[in-house]
């Protein structure tokens, strides 16, 4: 096995020690990030206008640095806009500012876009795209040679109606990525609503004509699709076979985990004003829905909420994955403690979670290591999805702050938005959300959608200094994107435990690199992967250098420095010595 010798070079955009900010907000004209989401807000008021976009982090040419992806509105029945409406793909140059290569990348399709997920879908080593929309989705495969190619038609991949959330996963361990995709509700005949089909109350001085974003209790609700991937680029609908068809829902975020350790990736999906899904994955075979014993499902009061966002990690350290859940105002945020028989219990009082959000309506949202201390921090963004609440309920906003809540280590989680910095003043109306390291210093940065505005680009300032060790996962046996991995590492011997997960926040896909929080420790005594099935392989490395990105592949034996096409390694200058 090799020893490494790393000599650091700071990125450009990391400030001094003596800064006290955590986030700062970027500026687009310096960064070239100036896409603005268009929302197709309409005097009727079509739902599906205030939902999105979603967006992405993801490295779209394998050149060591996380490009971004922007969801964008185009032409429906409902809407038809003035000029073509595109999505933007922006490749990150290195330096701190991006390039819009949307045309030249081939991302043409015009459809009304909800959100967003990203996986290598054919092994091929390059990241693939499929976008979810009102009654039209896109799957595009990534050609290798910067360009991707529109394959919708031959994929077998065609959810009906109106596609939000989806996720890359391998439901049955053949080691081949699927496809889940979550469907809202059925909105087939446009419906417009009243004040009192809307989530406010009577707005003063308005006509009886006034048209109000339609609350989702009064449509039916849909059932998800799961796609099993054949190879050669083919996938089947195996939704009746698994048992997800006869559970309808109203999907919005989804996430992938494994709730019970058995290998196989479970299921967890927000739904609105309807019952959240947990579905229990019986070895591939089959989907057991177990919300509502498992204690997932309902509020504390045996309610339904209007959950949006959704995520799930071990946020205790009892080497269990907990998840989380973002309501509208007034229902509280759900953090559910993993008990280890199945059942959940809400730590939303505890840990303090409830006491911030109660007046927001949460959305894109994640848990993250924001100053690589080694404990699981949690990021959201807010909004409330009728854009004339101000006037109709007291003490609620249409556009609202971000929270941003720091793991204390002793089961609370507190609320340090008002010393993160100013964009955490600032009130937007917050939608998909993705985490991801832009600059490569090895601290997470985030990346915001805003419904019918610019995209928030916030950049972690790392002024804890604390030490790092970022992971590139890359299965051979197990599926390529290796979610579902076990990560476990020792420092100074206390073991810590992370699992790969899916998807996550709220119609958007992160950064698909793993980075571990050492905090001021300077060296791990192992690292070990337990990569998922069908493999069964454990790769477990005693040397690992720290404070850069290491790429892992499956059975290699080694940890190599993960380079850009140039040679250099993302965001440092290595020499390797035998």
């Amino acid at each position: 096995m090799r020893s490494a010798l790393f000599l650091v070079v700071l990125f450009p955009l990391t400030l001094s020690s003596s800064d006290t900010v955590t986030f700062r907000e970027s500026n687009p004209q310096q960064t070239g990030v100036t896409w603005v989401h268009e929302n197709a807000l309409s005097e009727s008021r079509y739902l599906p206008e205030t939902e999105p976009p979603g967006v992405g982090i993801f490295d779209y040419n394998n050149d060591g640095w996380m490009d971004l992806l922007l969801v964008s509105t185009g032409e429906s029945v409902f809407f038809k806009p003035p000029k073509t409406l595109h999505h933007a793909l922006y490749r990150n140059n290195g330096d701190g500012t991006f390039t819009d290569v949307t045309e030249k990348a081939g991302i043409k399709a015009n459809l009304f876009g909800m959100g967003v997920a990203i996986g290598d879908y054919n092994g091929d080593g390059y990241q693939d795209i499929f976008i979810s929309g009102y009654e039209k989705c896109v799957l595009y495969r990534n050609n290798g040679n910067d360009t991707f190619t529109d394959v919708t038609s031959t994929s077998g991949i065609d959810p009906p109606g109106w596609s939000t959330a989806a996720v890359w996963y391998d439901y049955n361990n053949d080691g081949k990525l699927d496809l889940y995709v979550a469907q809202f509700v059925d909105y087939s005949n446009l419906r417009t609503c009243g004040a009192a089909e809307s989530y406010g109350g009577k707005l003063e001085g308005g006509s009886a004509q006034q048209h109000f974003y339609c609350a989702p209790k009064i449509f039916h609700p849909t059932p998800s699709h799961l796609y099993r991937n054949d190879g050669d680029g083919k996938f089947t609908d195996v939704s009746k076979q698994v048992g997800l068809l006869g559970h309808l829902g109203k999907g919005f975020g989804v996430v992938v985990t494994d709730i019970n350790d058995d290998g196989y990736m479970d299921v967890y999906q927000a739904n609105d004003m309807v019952a959240d899904f947990l579905f229990l994955n019986h070895q591939g075979k089959q989907f057991e829905e177990i919300g509502l014993p498992a204690g997932v499902g309902y509020s504390l009061n045996g309610q339904a909420r209007s959950g949006m966002g959704v995520d799930a990690a071990d946020f205790n350290g009892d080497g269990r994955q907990d998840l989380f859940v973002a309501n509208i105002d007034h229902e509280f945020f759900s953090l559910y403690a993993n008990n280890g028989d199945l059942t959940f219990d809400d730590r939303n009082w505890e840990t303090d979670v409830a006491k911030s959000t109660r007046m927001l309506s949460g959305w894109g949202l994640s848990f993250l290591d924001y100053d690589n201390d080694g404990r699981i921090d949690l990021i959201l963004a807010n909004g409330h999805p009728d854009d004339m609440i101000d006037m109709r309920s007291r003490g609620v906003s249409y556009r609202q702050p971000m929270v941003l809540f720091h793991n204390e280590g002793n089961g609370m989680m507190k609320d340090v938005s008002d010393v993160t910095g100013e964009v955490f003043k600032k009130r937007v109306s917050g939608r998909g959300l993705a985490v991801g390291d832009l600059n490569n210093d090895g601290y997470p940065d985030v990346l915001v959608g805003v419904n019918g505005g610019s995209p928030l680009l916030l950049y972690n300032n790392a002024e804890s200094k604390n030490n790092w060790v970022g992971l590139r996962l890359v299965g051979t046996t197990a599926n390529p994107s290796a979610t579902g991995a076990v990560i476990r590492w020792s420092i100074g011997g206390q073991v810590h435990t992370r699992l790969k997960r899916g998807g996550g926040s709220f119609m958007s896909s992160h950064d698909p690199r793993e980075v571990l929080g050492l905090g001021k420790a300077d060296k791990l005594d192992w690292l070990e992967i337990r990569w998922p099935l069908p493999s069964r392989r454990v790769d477990r490395f005693t040397s690992v250098p720290i404070n850069q990105y290491l790429s892992v592949i499956e059975g290699s034996e080694t940890l190599s420095p993960n380079r850009d096409r140039t040679g250099v390694t993302n965001g440092v200058k290595a020499t390797i010595a035998e």
